[in-house]
């Protein structure tokens, strides 16, 4: 029997630091229901999707920073949102300040030099791993932000038979310690979900927290991609938008049983410096002098 989930991409424009929860789930609960006007089964919305991307200021003031945190979920700001999805029957994917992403980016201590921080390594611990649930006919992934560039993101779910993986991020268009990337951060965004979904055999959502927020621009770029590789669906401005794709989840046997079926292909014993190593120093010139363990 064909399996088909109808999804959206529930991109959010900036959320400034003065605007409240009560406003921006408003926002998404708008999302929400043009989503189910459209016959939808699923939104995914942004990392961190009900606050600034707080990360971008050094906070030493401990209250200030539990400000941004989930106490609970659903919360007394946030039980509409929850209503919403029960009464017209959509699930949803909501990146809030308690998901542990697995691999943070950027530093843990201030940095003044930078236009802007990335204090992600701060204010967070690295999470355990990435499972997957059985959920609308299929197997169900999830990770955040920049775990979407790491391959073995997607691998590890895939050897649990992913058939829809749902990632958000909030990605800012300057990367301070790399300007020379800046020209090339949508073609990244996009490059990395893609290839995840290829290699993989699965549909990928990546939701983008996007615009200028606090003075920081951020890409847009959220978009639903085949398990081809192929973007199928994708949004065009750096607002509150929808992108729609009606997805056949039995799309993904036919490069989970061809090209990429890893009981027939993969070799793992060939891949065990994977585990073993964690990654390698390299000289101010860029030639490798030992590794990490």
């Amino acid at each position: 029997m064909t399996r088909f989930v109808t999804i959206a991409a529930g991109q959010l424009g900036p959320v400034a630091r003065t605007e409240t929860r009560t406003a921006v789930v408003a926002r998404l609960m708008a999302l929400m229901r043009q989503a189910k006007a459209n016959g939808c089964d699923l939104i995914v919305y942004p990392e961190l999707a009900l606050t600034a991307f707080f990360p971008r200021w050094y906070f030493e003031d401990q209250a200030e920073i539990d400000s941004f945190f989930e106490r609970e979920m659903p919360g007394p700001e946030t039980r509409g949102l929850f209503d919403l999805a029960r009464e017209i029957g959509i699930g949803f994917y909501l990146g809030v300040a308690r998901y542990r992403k697995v691999h943070l980016p950027g530093h843990a201590e201030h940095e003044p030099w930078r236009e802007f921080q990335h204090l992600e390594k701060r204010y967070f611990d690295p999470g355990d791993g990435f499972g997957v649930t059985e959920a609308f006919g299929g197997v169900m992934g999830m990770a955040i932000c920049n775990d979407r560039r790491w391959s073995e993101t997607y691998r590890v779910m895939g050897l649990q038979g992913v058939e829809m993986v749902m990632i958000g991020y909030n990605t800012p268009v300057h990367n301070p310690p790399a300007p020379e990337h800046d020209d090339l951060s949508l073609f990244h965004n996009h490059l990395v979900m893609q290839a995840g979904a290829y290699q993989n055999g699965t549909f990928v959502v990546g939701v983008a927290k996007a615009g200028v927020e606090e003075g920081v621009d951020h890409i847009g770029g959220s978009c639903v991609i085949a398990p081809s590789g192929e973007i199928i669906s994708r949004c065009t401005t750096k607002g509150d938008e929808i992108a729609l794709a009606r997805c056949d989840l039995d799309l993904c046997n036919s490069y989970k049983r061809t090209t990429f079926n890893f009981d027939v292909h993969r070799q793992p014993h060939a891949y065990g410096m994977i585990v073993e190593r964690k990654g390698v120093t390299l000289m101010a010139d860029g030639t490798p002098v030992r590794t990490k363990r």
